[in-house]
């Protein structure tokens, strides 16, 4: 498998896990134990996801270099924020999609040179 779709799914993985860990906050929240199932299930899964995903960015830098692919990173920048609108209904001020704009110009240009 290509290294730099790896690495994107490493970026999606991350991301999925920020919203992870934020149900289970939010279910600790809830229940007041990170023993509740609800808590304990979100917050295994979150750290699975994390492990996972972890080896395989390994994986990633065997075949690419750090600098290359790492601007990829900042993919997470929209993604997480993106997923806590879509799960959470959390909102966005207008200067938020500048920010959206830039980053991505960012990493195109990182990933390109």
């Amino acid at each position: 498998m290509n290294a730099l779709i790896v690495a994107v799914l490493c970026v999606l993985g991350m991301a999925i896990g920020q919203i992870l860990f934020k149900l289970s906050a939010t279910s600790l929240a809830r229940t007041g134990s990170f023993f509740a199932l609800e808590t304990a299930a979100t917050l295994f899964a979150a750290m699975v996801l994390y492990g996972i995903t972890t080896i395989a960015w390994v994986w990633v830098l065997q075949k690419v270099e750090l600098g290359r692919v790492y601007p990829l990173m900042a993919l997470a920048f929209v993604l997480v924020p993106l997923g806590s609108h879509l799960m959470f209904g959390e909102r966005f001020q207008p200067q938020y999609f500048v920010g959206v704009a830039l980053i991505m110009i960012g990493i195109v240009v990182a990933v390109k040179s």
